[in-house]
């Protein structure tokens, strides 16, 4: 190499693994790994690059001296951008090695790879390219600062690319996940990440980022106070704080000026920009270190902001629908019992002892959260049975009886026959939960596992509650004679898995009915 563009090598007194960090601004610095076996290559990249920057963004050099540090090094920074890679180091093929450890064995695709070789032979440039997913193939006696400066910046340039489409493509995944389970409250905050994901994608802004609401879904105690819906980078953790008790003043005194004004902030640093749901709940989205913003671009951030005003009210009003339906099947519930002269906690204590039961036996999340919100309504039939029967203090008579076992039959016309699950699963119980696992239940004398398991759940946790409550009938049971009962009926009355798992839960169990234990002035608030 003859000129000034030529790369010079000179001596390195410290060859052990280093990371030089340029000064950090808003946005992290690329990292740019050197491997190679010869020190001088590692001084006179980092003189060649120093001050480089691109899109705003300085270097961060990693450097290893064998291939076996820089596999661990690429597992230690799997976001290094773009790696020098030498060939020949403590093997002939040490830099092909890393290259298939990398590609394969890390399933890293992202990092571009550019193969210098001062050996050409050893590795010929039509094969590795063919063969191995390297960005690049340079000699080291091609390679001048000239060169050097093209490479980084086209191998960034490809990375920054291929950065954008990861981000979109998790963005996205967070926003059909979303989709999916929107019958849930929790599916907002997935759907706020995925959208701040997009968002920050969309105009490559920085990865620090939340959105905070004053709606439904941020309110605390009815007041409209701000509190964080979620957050992403640096952000993630903030999800449902008060923005008074997560932020730095400088922060909410912008957030505060958007919300008061109704206008987007753009600063150096940051912007924050403000958007109204249908419901007239104002929204704040926060992103720090931002780059210079074209008009253009402010004006896809305000779009962007309208559609996502949007899709809050569609999850919020879905919402809403799911929380109003569970009320009232509760409430509901609460009012069948009232009739037989007992009180609200009895349909809440059930449903505790439904989902825990529920879980213990390995149904999942959704399901046993369904069973939760449905047994309320086990004994929703009793409408049905006149209060003659209901509130007798003595034995009912055979005929009687008869009577009252219709109930279940009552329960199960009045619900089913509805695309709801939770109706559906509420028709099963008040149908089955009287039956007995060894046959001689009703009404439809089913035996053990041709009960379903709802049905089979909620027979436990409503004998074990109604014993252990006074009734009309009866006096109420102490803990233990109740416990003696439970474990007596195994396999006769109680699915025998079932009941073993519901024994060993005692301590939860006592929780339970402690935390939901009956009060006098209970029945007289539902019954007003």
């Amino acid at each position: 190499m003859a000129d000034d563009d030529a790369l010079l090598f000179a001596e390195e007194d410290d060859p052990a693994t280093q990371v030089v960090r340029s000064k950090e601004k808003f946005s992290k610095p690329w990292k740019v790994m050197i491997v190679d076996d010869e020190p001088e290559v590692h001084t006179i990249t980092r003189l060649a690059l120093s001050g480089f920057r691109f899109e705003d963004r300085d270097l961060e050099f990693l450097s290893a001296y064998s291939g076996e540090k820089a596999k661990a090094l690429l597992a230690e920074h799997p976001d290094t951008a773009l790696v020098f890679l030498d060939v020949v180091m403590e093997t002939e093929n040490a830099g092909l090695d890393v290259v298939r450890h990398v590609r394969n064995t890390l399933g890293n695709t992202m990092t571009r790879i550019i193969l210098r070789t001062g050996q050409p032979g050893q590795a010929p440039e039509r094969q590795v390219i063919l063969e191995y997913d390297i960005n690049d193939y340079k000699t080291k006696t091609e390679f001048t600062s000239r060169k050097l400066f093209t490479s980084v910046v086209a191998g960034l340039r490809a990375y920054a690319d291929l950065e954008i489409i990861e981000q979109n493509r998790n963005g996205l995944e967070q926003i059909i996940s979303a989709s999916a389970s929107i019958f849930k409250v929790q599916s907002m905050e997935r759907f706020v990440q995925g959208v701040l994901t997009q968002l920050v994608s969309l105009l490559k802004l920085s990865s620090n980022a939340f959105c905070c609401g004053s709606g439904r879904f941020a309110r605390d105690n009815g007041a409209d106070r701000l509190r964080i819906l979620a957050g992403i980078g640096g952000y993630t953790d903030y999800s449902g704080r008060l923005i008074e008790e997560a932020l730095p003043q400088n922060i909410l005194d912008d957030i505060h000026a958007a919300t008061a004004s109704g206008k987007d902030i753009f600063a150096d640093d940051h912007i924050v920009l403000f958007f109204l749901s249908g419901g007239g709940a104002g929204n704040v989205i926060y992103v720090d270190g931002t780059r210079d913003l074209s008009v253009f671009d402010k004006d896809l951030l305000r779009i962007f902001c309208s559609n996502v005003a949007i899709a809050f009210d569609n999850i919020t009003l879905a919402t809403e629908l799911e929380r109003t339906q569970k009320e009232v099947v509760e409430r509901i519930g609460a009012l069948a019992e009232t009739r037989s002269e007992e009180t609200g906690n009895h349909v809440r204590r059930v449903a505790e002892y439904c989902y825990m039961l529920a879980r213990a036996a390995g149904l999942d999340e959704n399901e046993a959260q369904t069973l939760k919100e449905a047994a309320p309504m086990h004994d929703i039939g009793k409408v049905g049975i006149p209060d003659s029967i209901l509130n007798k203090p003595e034995k009912l008579t055979r005929e009687e009886f008869e009577v009252m076992k219709d109930h279940s039959s009552i329960g199960r016309r009045l619900l089913s026959g509805s695309s709801s699950r939770l109706l559906d699963v509420s028709a099963i119980i008040a149908h089955e939960h009287h039956e007995r696992y060894d046959g001689k239940g009703y009404p439809r004398g089913l035996k053990g596992k041709e009960i379903n398991i709802f049905g089979r759940i909620t027979a436990i946790a409503d004998v074990f509650d109604a014993l252990g409550s006074p009734r009309c009938y009866k006096p109420e049971w102490s803990i233990d004679e109740v416990f003696a009962y439970m474990e007596e009926q195994r396999g006769k009355q109680f699915d025998p898995d079932l009941i073993d798992l519901f024994l060993a839960r005692k301590e939860e169990i006592m929780e339970i009915r402690e935390s939901f234990k009956d009060h006098p002035a209970t029945r007289g608030e539902l019954e007003n």
